[in-house]
């Protein structure tokens, strides 16, 4: 498997916008041959609590569509952040494209305590590849329980999203290279860059082996890929922009 965490750089609620910057790493990453694409945390209209309300969108809108194409066309899981709705309110949430399949949504279980006025928690986690790949929207990489269920439940790798300013990452890095070392699961984040919400955004999009070793990084500045490969047990590739940087 090649699975790739993309970068970016979102421009505060311009859904347009947005996408075509999906599109591009799309692009990028089908050249690399990736099955699965995670971007970050509510990657379409940017992290912007207050805006959610007037942002919010189902996996079935039409904008999206063009994401379930690529999809279909590269063969490759895509999943993209998007505030959508439920019954208890507004959920932080990944739509789920899938090659030839329904589009899925997960949506964030545990809110950190600044969403609570904007967001409620959603339902059980959605999980790739019979139980194998489990998603992480942000603060839950913070909760105990939420690594320790999707190991439990049969997970590999543990694929995290997330907004979060560069000491933010700093400890989520932290807490997730212990996942990777507890419990033996390869190890991925995607952040963004750029301004979100009340704070700027710090970027360091990582990959962590199965013993908690760090095995690529992206810095705090720009947007791009980085892409690993199961098989391999390496990253193999960091692409940024249209240039393919080779790790060493």
């Amino acid at each position: 498997m090649k699975i790739a965490v993309a970068q970016t750089r979102p421009a505060k609620g311009d859904v347009l916008r947005n996408l075509e910057a999906h599109i591009r790493l799309i692009g990028s990453a089908a050249s690399e041959n990736v099955t699965h694409l995670i971007f970050p945390e509510l990657s379409v209209t940017g992290y912007e609590p207050s805006l959610a309300a007037s942002l919010v969108m189902e996996a079935g809108d039409a904008r999206l569509d063009v994401l379930q194409t690529l999809s279909d066309r590269h063969l490759m899981t895509i999943c993209a952040g998007v505030p959508t709705t439920g019954a208890a309110g507004i959920l932080i949430s990944m739509a789920i494209f899938q090659p030839g399949q329904e589009r899925q949504v997960y949506s964030k279980q545990y809110l950190h305590a600044d969403e609570v006025p904007f967001f409620a928690g959603g339902p059980a986690p959605v999980r790739l590849e019979n139980n194998k790949i489990a998603l992480a929207i942000c603060y839950e990489l913070s909760v105990p329980e939420h690594s320790r269920d999707a190991r439990r439940a049969g997970a590999e790798i543990y694929l995290a999203s997330v907004a979060k300013a560069k000491s933010g990452m700093e400890k989520a890095a932290a807490g997730l290279e212990a996942i990777a070392r507890q419990y033996g699961m390869w190890v991925m984040v995607c952040n963004c860059v750029g301004h979100c919400d009340d704070f700027d955004c710090g970027g360091g999009s990582a990959a962590w082996d199965k013993a908690g070793m760090l095995l690529g990084q992206l810095n705090d500045t720009e947007e791009g890929l980085l892409i690993l490969d199961t098989a391999e047990a390496q990253v193999v590739k960091r692409a940024t922009g249209n240039e393919i940087y080779e790790d060493h």
